[in-house]
């Protein structure tokens, strides 16, 4: 097993690597959004906590969920398991239930304080880029392995299925996070299936009720479905990040591995102001804007 997990994080590292550059290469000539900080050091900074995070699921999640997943594969148990189901039928209803339970997991990360004092260390990052796209505290990694034991375990995830999920969902975290400027009609179009980097972007603003939209990782259709789904809101009006981490100094590498164990702040209110606000567009509007 310990071959296979090493040959696995192998293949899916490599794999990362090249759509990571190819998207970083588009950001860097077809930009979304006005940069407010240095972009080469976000990106030092970024990238030491995100090599923290990826280490952690690479030694400590990979191993769980491929074990797991291994287990799964001769149809021993799983919700996927109580009837039997053609493999290209179980595969995309597999792939499907870990999509929709990722989107309840990415919702209870808001939801729970104790959560969201981890996951805020993704979402203070100041801009948005593919550099945020694996941005994450490493605890926020290491605990996240009891929920993806539970997904695969109760789900039945075979390692098939598991294996082309977890590269789809790398790829997908990557594009929407991406500073990538595509062709409004274009993006529209992508968007009526899956999440696209305005749509995500609305998710990292400084207003919480937009930051309260947009949880989806792969197909938008969760948002739609829960009623979670926004749109209207012009990249151009966008600030990114949590009001009350604005500071440079909150985004420096060793204040971003306390953060979550020290005091936190009103998250949502600007230092010794109200609360951000804009208006709000009619329902019937709710359309992605360039």
């Amino acid at each position: 097993m310990a071959d296979f997990v090493a040959q696995f994080n192998t293949l899916i590292g490599v794999i990362v690597f090249v759509v990571f550059l190819v998207l970083l290469m588009l950001e860097t000539r077809f930009s979304l959004r006005h940069a407010k900080r240095s972009k080469p050091k976000r990106f030092l900074i970024n990238i030491g906590v995100s090599g923290l995070a990826l280490a952690t699921g690479a030694y400590v999640v990979a191993p769980v969920v491929l074990s797991l997943a291994s287990r799964n594969s001769d149809g021993s148990f799983g919700l996927l398991h109580v009837i039997a189901l053609p493999f290209s039928a179980e595969f995309i209803l597999g792939f499907l239930l870990m999509d929709l339970t990722f989107y309840y997991w990415h919702r209870a990360n808001h939801a729970f304080r104790f959560f969201w004092r981890f996951h805020n260390v993704h979402h203070v990052d100041p801009d948005l880029d593919v550099s945020t796209s694996f941005r994450f505290h490493f605890g926020e990694v290491l605990y996240s392995v009891g929920f993806r034991a539970l997904q695969i375990y109760l789900l039945g995830i075979g390692l098939f299925t598991y294996f082309i999920y977890e590269l789809t969902f790398q790829s997908a975290t990557m594009f929407h996070h991406s500073n990538v400027r595509l062709p409004i009609t274009v993006e529209r179009w992508l968007n009526k299936i899956v999440v696209t980097p305005r749509m995500h972007g609305i998710h990292h603003s400084i207003l919480k009720y937009e930051t309260d939209s947009n949880y989806s990782v792969i197909f938008r259709w969760w948002d739609l479905i829960h009623g979670t789904l926004r749109l209207n809101v012009r990249q151009s009006d966008l600030v990114i990040g949590v009001p009350a981490y604005l500071a440079p100094e909150d985004n420096k590498f060793s204040n971003l591995l306390v953060l979550p164990f020290r005091p936190q702040r009103d998250y949502w209110h600007l230092p010794g102001r109200d609360e951000p606000v804009r208006g709000v567009v009619k329902e019937s509007e709710n359309i992605l804007l360039p």
